[in-house]
């Protein structure tokens, strides 16, 4: 295990800067965070004035001394619950790599999160034992438990919101977090990861993000795929091939399962090795400032909101075998549909006012397309996977790039790309067009059903 990982420390773009050590006397209990409390809305640091500050800190856990890089956001208020981001560092890495950004700096801080969250959440980078995550006996889970102990009795967090990601050793801590505490985190993002801290547990659903590169020669992708399918299986995911792209692409397709409601599973695949920070159209490239992981990360967990998950789908959601229906959008209130009643192939779709003309009557069909006028599908424009592939119709021909997954948290999913069918913008308005976009949870991306 650690003879795979040591490459890991010629990463250019992860270069350790120094930070000054603030040492914490006394002892945290090692008490499990469990249960459905974890679901409080805020914690005993919020109306406190926080003696924690933007630093190192050491403590004590299971007997040893263990230390965290912690950044609290600019401007910190103790009446705002914020989210809570951990994250975990690579074989040979330490918490100063993650929390400096390296070379990249700050764009890059905290696998990208201090840059994506805008000074809307918390921020730890924990020190691995021997710049490593072997998790013997449990230590480093009873390690997070006691830094999410302290930095809730003293910072105002909404403990519906706690996060936890990381590359390849820190992947496969965050796994390991997915498996023990999933009723104390909210979701998390593994980068190039495998089974390597252990999973105690494993049996519960909780919102998970893999992403990995197709050519990894360090931690294979079937590594990675595994510790998807833990979390397809757990959150009650369907079946769906994942597609994934060539190998000289400079590609990554991202596809979203269609999973119990609140409990969504998402896959990334790149055209590249073993990096965190791929770079779209530049296959191989590490680049932490350009890097597109950063931003679908965020987006994934930035959808989520102060409540626990739902514990059953809402009842408008598009659903199977429903015929001749309107698709509504929750955030305009208007239908998809052909512009001017048109026929022809390539006409993309857009929102209008709902008035229940065949021009806005869909069909989900068992060959899981969306068909109007009973022999048009809707259609990804060229087989396009693209964040801004136009939506359109054409003659139903069967292709997977007329597949779509009806979710039960409302959105529509692209078989093919595992893109949300979106509308451009966020407008509103009649006319506005209809694309695929990365999913992000926004209400221009969720649609009910209306007779």
């Amino acid at each position: 295990m650690t003879t795979i990982h040591r490459r890991h420390l010629r990463h250019r773009w992860f270069a350790a800067l120094g930070t000054a050590a603030v040492v914490i006397a006394g002892t945290l209990a090692a008490t499990a965070l469990t249960g459905p409390a974890a679901y409080a809305a805020t914690t005993a640091g919020c109306g406190k004035a926080p003696s924690l500050r933007t630093g190192t800190y050491t403590i004590q856990s299971s007997g040893q001394s263990r230390s965290f890089n912690l950044r609290i956001p600019d401007g910190y208020n103790n009446t705002r619950a914020y989210r809570l981001i951990f994250a975990y560092h690579w074989r040979g890495g330490t918490m100063n790599d993650v929390s400096s950004g390296g070379s990249s700096g700050t764009a890059w801080s905290f696998y990208g999160m201090q840059q994506q969250s805008d000074n809307s959440a918390i921020l730890v980078a924990p020190q691995g034992l021997g710049n490593g995550w072997a998790n013997s006996g449990g230590a480093d889970i009873t390690f997070t438990d006691d830094m999410i102990r302290m930095i809730e009795n003293d910072l105002c967090v909404d403990t519906a919101q706690l996060f936890a990601m990381g590359f390849s050793y820190g992947g496969g801590m965050s796994y390991a977090i997915a498996c023990a505490r999933a009723t104390v985190f909210r979701a998390v993002v593994v980068y190039s990861g495998a089974q390597l801290s252990g999973c105690s547990g494993g049996s519960q659903p909780i919102a998970y993000f893999g992403i990995h590169g197709i050519s990894d020669n360090v931690l294979n992708i079937s590594a990675g795929r595994s510790l998807r399918d833990t979390f397809l299986r757990n959150n009650g995911c369907a079946q769906q091939n994942a597609a994934e792209p060539a190998a000289g692409s400079g590609r990554h397709i991202t596809t979203t399962y269609s999973c119990r409601a609140g409990y969504p599973v998402q896959w990334a695949a790149f055209d590249g090795g073993h990096g965190p920070a791929p770079v779209e159209g530049c296959s191989g490239c590490e680049d932490g400032v350009r890097t597109w992981s950063k931003a679908e990360a965020w987006r994934f967990l930035s959808q989520f909101g102060a409540n626990p998950p739902p514990s059953s789908p809402p009842p408008s959601s598009p659903a199977p075998g429903q015929s001749n229906v309107l698709l509504v959008g929750q955030q305009s209130g208007r239908c998809v549909d052909v512009p001017g009643s048109s026929t022809a192939n390539g006409t993309q779709a857009q929102l209008w006012d709902c008035h229940g003309g065949t021009n806005q009557r869909w069909t989900y069909t068992a060959n899981r397309q969306l068909t109007v006028y009973g022999n048009k599908c809707l259609d990804a424009n060229a087989n396009g996977t693209s964040n801004g592939t136009a939506v359109i119709i054409w003659d139903c021909n069967g292709q997977v790039n007329q597949q779509w997954n009806l979710n039960a948290n409302g959105t529509i999913t692209g078989v093919q790309s595992g893109l949300c069918i979106d509308v451009s913008g966020a407008a509103t308005a009649n006319g506005s067009k209809i694309q695929l976009w990365g999913c992000h949870g926004g209400a221009n991306q969720q649609w009910s059903t209306r007779n």
